[in-house]
């Protein structure tokens, strides 16, 4: 029989932590977990990162993989194209019609350095080759690559010791509730990079239209989008939109562009579009981004290995297939905001508990120390893994981050069910929750 548990001296595994025992999970059906002992976890984040948000054990979805796997699996894409991909580029299309074409990618780090390369070659193939400079929120997570590591401004908790390595790119602190309720304070601070830079050499400016990991289920206001635009319009540079969380339907509609101000030049998706069945991305741009290049260079010279292969593109075109017939786009829109207040009332009490909020099945509660019921928590107590791991001990699974050293936020939690999940089982999730949050805040009340 299987460890229950196993610790990195016990495995070939390099793991992540290397002081973690991690439990060893056998099973997953729609969304429930089942560990090695035999213990069922109620799956609060799609799989830990937003990406299972179908469920597990999908039938139908690993039936087409199956399929095309028996068929014609692989071949580079630098040679060939596939019915499958090419279905699925145009389902995509369908589904978002103010984009023009689709590259694919096998996940959101692929996809969001790719983003950036094309963003630079539209610029180059249109005679702008001193635009490279990129500016985005500090507040972020683009990726572990250390081409998008770069995009993010969190220099403690993500750059160091790699800064060396990476692109200097220009941050501005995010227009957060906490800081910035307006937007301006943003908007004043782009114009600023704007200066320093040389608005001449900037690419793009690359965010979250919701952020998902480091500032969960927080946008900011319509002024500050409207502003971008005018900045975009006025100063030459693209928008890019990371979507690779959001994006297919996690906040009630099929890009969360959809419900902004704004309408982005590049948009990155992913989690969504395999929902956890096979890796997959893809980068997404209007026609004037296609046809710079095609009217330029015309080529856009960048490829991995598993590019629009067949089968992760079956994969692909299942999933969007389950999306659409089951009609959970607008079962995400329609129940997002009653999951909200349930969530919000299930620790209204809470002394440890900021904010509640968020879009669709894409949640964020921001947790504050008790004692003032403002500021971060400690750095050294670091809550959001004690949430982790008191809410697996409830039963749940949850995701938090923790991101007090840059400044720009403090413990955040993350609840981003499946859209399959039942009103049954999201009410399961409020409540095991809830219990959650009362034991951290017990705890934490213990050690200040």
């Amino acid at each position: 029989m299987a460890q229950a548990t196993v610790r990195a001296d016990e495995t070939n595994v390099f793991p992540r932590f290397l002081d973690l025992a991690y439990p060893s999970m056998v099973r997953g059906q729609g969304v429930w977990l089942e560990t090695v002992g035999g213990e069922r976890i109620l799956d609060a984040c799609s799989g830990g990162a937003m990406v299972a948000c179908l469920g597990h054990g999908l039938s139908e979805i690993a039936a087409a993989a199956a399929s095309q796997a028996e068929q014609l699996s692989y071949f580079y894409n630098h040679h060939f194209t596939s019915g499958p991909q090419e279905q699925l580029a145009d389902r995509v299309i369908e589904l978002i019609p103010e984009m023009a074409r689709v590259k694919f990618a096998t996940g959101g780090s692929e996809a969001n350095e790719t983003a950036v390369r094309l963003a630079r070659t539209y610029h180059v193939d249109r005679g702008q080759r001193d635009r490279w400079r990129i500016i985005s929120p500090a507040q972020a997570y683009h990726g572990s690559t250390l081409g998008t590591l770069a995009l993010s401004g969190r220099k403690r908790s993500l750059q160091d010791p790699y800064t060396e390595y990476m692109p200097a790119y220009l941050h501005i602190p995010p227009s957060t509730q906490r800081f910035d309720p307006t937007g301006q304070a943003a908007l004043d601070a782009l114009d600023r990079a704007l200066k320093e830079a040389g608005s001449q050499t900037v690419s793009a400016f690359f965010c979250e239209p919701v952020s998902a990991a480091a500032l969960p289920g927080y946008s900011p206001p319509d002024r500050f989008w409207s502003g971008l635009a005018e900045r975009r319009e006025k100063h030459g540079f693209v928008v890019v939109f990371d979507e690779i969380v959001t994006g297919m339907g996690r906040t009630g509609s099929w890009l969360a562009a959809h419900q902004l101000p704004i309408e982005p030049d590049i948009v990155t998706i992913g989690k969504g579009l395999g929902a956890g069945y096979w890796p997959l991305a893809a980068v997404l741009c209007r026609e004037h981004v296609y046809d710079a290049l095609a009217e330029g260079s015309g080529e856009f010279d960048l490829g991995h290995t598993w590019d629009g292969a067949p089968l992760p593109s079956a994969v692909g075109l299942a999933v969007l297939d389950y999306i659409v017939r089951h009609k959970l786009v607008d079962r995400v829109r329609e129940r997002g905001p009653r999951l909200r207040d349930q969530f919000a009332a299930a620790i209204k009490g809470s002394d440890i508990v900021g904010e509640v909020r968020g879009r669709g099945f894409l949640l964020g509660v921001s947790l504050v120390d008790p004692r003032d019921g403002l500021s971060f928590l400690p750095h050294e107590l670091d809550v959001a893994t004690m949430v982790d791991d008191i809410g697996f001990e409830c039963g749940l699974l949850v995701s938090s981050t923790h991101s007090t050293p840059d400044g720009f936020a403090g413990d955040e939690v993350l609840l981003a069910p499946a859209f399959t999940s039942t009103d049954a089982e999201l009410e399961q999730m409020v409540e095991r929750f809830g219990q959650a949050i009362e034991a951290v805040e017990k705890a934490v009340k213990k050690k200040l």
